[in-house]
């Protein structure tokens, strides 16, 4: 008869396995989604723009120039609470891709690049912040306070990636301001 001992240890070599495989299987698709994503036109990643509020009510120069024309209590009803803040956080990896795309496509300015990866990063870093806040308390001072940063910077990665395709990819310029 097998020790109890014995079972357990059989039991956690059983566990170790099945956490490897998974990792396993998480990198294999990692992998391919990335390989994917690579070969994607310009026009597939302009369509996974999230339009669920209108951008344009952010500032009057959207997205040419950054900043917003609006209180937080005002930018919170623009772009619809959480629903904004998740386009917002959808999109800022929307338009990496397509700095990324026009860097492969035309060997544009790597520094810009740098530029848009560090907005993407703390645009979806604070959105997910306040959607959290928001999940806790509603919409509260503080919340709304998030809100109206992330859309500050949002609003700053446009005009940055706009400037970016207007000196390296000017083709693709009028399809992505169409897209915003």
């Amino acid at each position: 008869m097998p020790s109890p001992a014995n079972g357990r240890t059989m039991m956690l070599a059983i566990i170790q396995v099945a956490a490897v495989a998974l990792i396993a299987l998480y990198f294999v698709y990692w992998r391919l989604r990335a390989h994917r994503r690579s070969h994607q036109s310009w026009e597939a990643m302009l369509v996974r723009l999230h339009h669920g509020w209108n951008t344009g009510q952010l500032s009057e120069h959207f997205p040419w120039k950054e900043g917003l024309n609006a209180t937080p209590d005002e930018t919170w009803k623009r772009i619809h609470g959480a629903r904004g803040l998740w386009a917002m956080y959808r999109n800022a990896g929307v338009m990496l891709e397509l700095a990324d795309f026009a860097v492969r496509c035309t060997g544009a300015d790597r520094a810009l690049l740098e530029t848009l990866r560090t907005d993407a990063t703390q645009i979806r870093l604070f959105a997910l912040q306040a959607m959290i806040g928001y999940m806790f308390s509603q919409a509260s001072d503080n919340v709304r306070m998030n809100a109206f940063h992330v859309a500050s910077m949002y609003t700053g990665m446009a005009a940055h990636m706009t400037e970016f395709l207007q000196n390296n990819a000017e083709v693709a310029l009028p399809s992505f301001v169409a897209a915003m």
